[in-house]
């Protein structure tokens, strides 16, 4: 298979034709240093929410923190929250390139935490899943006192970001490790196109990062289903050639198998990177991503409990498929 992340910060063309039907847009382009990201974000609202930036979950570098709250919420408020982990292949991104996905969160009520992890090759698998479980357990913790402690979280996340939101689900000692339970600590999770089950690897900066060959089967989220996890929300699109759709499809199956439940979806004609632009406020037509994700939810806006059996049954393992409008 590919290797199963390939970040860009270019836009696939026809997200770019779109977007450059706008004239400040096609302004920004001309700029030698303006990337996709830069593109998407220059469109995103300033108002219906507030961005308190740079707080730090921990000590160290790349341990920061956004957090976008929607207007009319303080620290008590009841609004949901969400903590978005972004992609990039574990060896790039930054949280500054998703001020597009905090505000669509906000403008759909969630509160958004959008944390930085470290990256290779200052570490190797397991300290981005280190940074990603502290994060959840700073937010569980009020976030510094901007948010309401010992709410749930809801946990997404795209490409990389996704792998790291399936292990903190499915694997209990990461979130062990910070005094969390998986089970109380997260409401329901949301990955988009991410990696679940991409062995063997190809490419040397894989195998750097995910280490020996005999500890690789511990690193795949597809190991780690035993039917108790929180319920999950998986995304692939069709033309997705960086993470494969069968990612998506075996940890579906598998849950399915174990007795939990996760949800399938498939959007045809949709890629690696549109898939994740799509969630930005003048791109939210080209795919039902951010409604599924908010529908998804809103379905379980509190952890079911911990123990076997808790969940319910899942969908059939083929998922579904919805055409994305052209």
């Amino acid at each position: 298979m590919p290797s199963p992340i390939r970040p860009s910060r270019i836009l696939p063309s026809r997200i770019l034709q779109r977007l450059l039907r706008l004239p400040v847009l096609l302004a920004l382009a001309l700029l030698p240093a303006c990337s996709g990201a830069d593109l998407l974000n220059a469109l995103v609202p300033d108002e219906g929410y507030r961005v308190i930036r740079d707080l730090r979950y921990a000590a160290g570098p790349r341990r920061g923190a956004d957090v976008y709250i929607p207007d009319g919420a303080d620290p008590g408020s009841p609004a949901p929250v969400v903590v978005f982990l972004y992609g990039g292949g574990w060896h790039s991104g930054s949280r500054d390139d998703y001020r597009f996905v905090g505000e669509a969160l906000a403008s759909r009520g969630f509160v958004a935490v959008i944390p930085d992890y470290r990256l290779y090759p200052e570490v190797r698998w397991p300290a981005f899943l280190e940074d990603s479980a502290a994060a959840v357990a700073w937010t569980r913790a009020g976030a510094d006192g901007n948010l309401r402690p010992g709410r749930p979280v809801l946990l997404a996340g795209h490409s990389a970001g996704a792998y790291n939101a399936a292990m903190l689900t499915l694997d209990p000692q990461w979130l062990a490790a910070v005094g969390e339970q998986p089970c109380r600590a997260i409401a329901a999770t949301a990955g988009l196109a991410g990696p679940y089950d991409f062995l063997p690897l190809t490419g040397a900066r894989l195998k750097a990062i995910f280490g020996p060959e005999e500890q690789r089967p511990r690193t795949q989220p597809v190991n780690h289903v035993d039917g108790t996890a929180p319920p999950m929300l998986l995304i692939a699109g069709t033309d997705d050639t960086t993470v494969l759709p069968r990612n998506s499809e075996r940890l579906a199956r598998r849950v399915g198998e174990a007795g939990g439940r996760a949800e399938l979806r498939r959007y045809d004609g949709v890629g690696h990177v549109e898939l994740v632009a799509s969630l930005a406020r003048p791109l939210q037509g080209s795919s039902p991503a951010l409604d599924d994700m908010v529908g998804f939810f809103r379905a379980h806006p509190a952890p079911a409990g911990c123990g076997r059996g808790v969940s319910a049954p899942a969908p059939p393992p083929g998922g579904t498929s919805r055409r994305s409008p052209p």
